[in-house]
């Protein structure tokens, strides 16, 4: 089954202001064609205090906006946070989950991370649900059962696996300068595969698009997208370049 690719620009709590972000904008406008939709996905994730001001310029460029994090409850007395309804109430219809900054600096668990899926697939939200393992686990032999055990976690939660896309970051990797070599990196994103047509279906393990992230540039993408379980990219440092 052919999958669309999927590319998405992780932009952390970069740059420094908001002129600094409309003027990468402007750049991109300048040197960039307009995404044609119907060959990729593109979505961008800037600060969530940007997203709205932003929005009209990266959807000028063929992009959506998409938002790096989102609550686990529903509307109520929960300082700092946003619901999954607040995004689709700004229009913004796609979300990081469980990215490993989340989980690692910030306490998100597995059932932290199955729990803010299932309040996006209540309500239609797109979400890019990211696992991964440490350089410990790696060097363990854990990879895979890591991988696992995050997926497991969340796939009960999943209603609708068209809303869902699976970004692989070797935690190890992200904004490190290292990257899993493409065998690397083919290999486990083929075991995610094959976990997905035990744990779920076969007719959804080849739709679901699984993404590449940790360290992705220019020069190193160009082989990893040959691999034929790679349906994209999760981009953080480079994302920020014009």
């Amino acid at each position: 089954m052919a999958r669309k690719f999927i590319v998405g620009g992780n932009w952390k709590c970069n740059p420094a202001s908001a002129k600094e972000a409309n003027s990468l904008l402007k750049e991109w406008k300048k040197g960039l064609p307009n995404v044609d939709k119907s060959k990729v996905d593109v979505v961008i994730c800037p600060p969530a205090l940007w997203m709205s001001t932003l929005g009209q310029s990266i959807e000028g460029l063929g992009m959506e906006v998409c938002s790096q994090n989102v609550g686990k409850t529903d509307a109520g007395a929960f300082t700092g946070e946003w619901t999954a309804g607040n995004l689709l109430d700004l229009g913004i219809k796609w979300t990081l989950i469980g990215h490993s900054e989340r989980r690692t600096k910030y306490g998100e668990t597995d059932a932290d991370v199955a729990e803010k899926v299932g309040k996006c697939q209540d309500i239609g939200v797109n979400v890019i649900l990211c696992i991964g393992e440490t350089l410990e686990e790696r060097e363990g032999g854990k990879t895979d059962e890591v991988n696992k055990r995050q997926l497991g976690a969340v796939i009960p939660k999943v209603k609708d696996w068209d809303k869902i896309v699976i970004a692989y970051e070797p935690v190890w990797a992200i904004g490190t300068g290292k990257v899993a070599t493409p065998d690397q990196a083919e290999e486990t994103q083929a075991a995610i595969r094959e976990y997905l047509k035990s744990a779920v279906s076969a007719a959804v393990a080849d739709k679901v698009r699984i993404q590449y992230g940790g360290s992705v540039t220019p020069e190193n993408c160009a082989e990893l997208i040959t691999k034929p379980n790679i349906d994209g990219f999760l981009v953080g440092g480079a994302s920020l370049k014009p």
